[in-house]
């Protein structure tokens, strides 16, 4: 799956459109999260690491289910520096927050990246093949 500039997307694109499903994909792990909408569009937020860093979703309040068949109104990415065990972290790390609504319900999606400060530490959203999607998720939505 190549995931070059020309496919990044800013968060805020999901505005207007309906998601059908939310996925963690195959590992269910937490390096990553697929998304498909109802005009068959598919995207993933994740983090192509690279040494001296770690890039992870820490949390995600609220349930995926609330989003989903309803028109997406806020999809937005906020970031922001909290206090955390500076003996957890290596030189820099940042917090990174998805906030997505509906009139049924929100989700925001905490990311946190440590790293030597060279290196990005936030998720990038991505434009991905309707083929890339089928081959990276899990037949279980969130």
């Amino acid at each position: 799956m190549f995931l070059g500039f020309e496919n990044y997307r800013d968060i805020d694109v999901l505005k207007g459109k309906t998601l059908v499903s939310v996925d963690r994909g195959l590992y269910d792990s937490n390096d990553a999260l697929f998304f498909k909408t109802a005009d068959r569009e598919f995207y993933i937020m994740t983090h192509n690491q690279d040494c001296c860093e770690n890039v992870y979703i820490d949390d995600i309040c609220g349930d995926f289910a609330d989003l989903l068949n309803e028109e997406i109104l806020t999809a937005e990415e906020l970031n922001n520096d909290y206090p955390v065990d500076e003996e957890c972290i290596e030189d820099t790390y940042t917090w990174t927050f998805y906030h997505l609504a509906t009139f049924h319900g929100d989700v925001t999606i905490r990311w946190f990246g440590t790293s030597n400060g060279y290196y990005s530490e936030s998720a990038g959203f991505y434009k991905i093949s309707e083929e890339d999607y089928n081959v990276h998720v899990n037949k279980n939505s969130l």
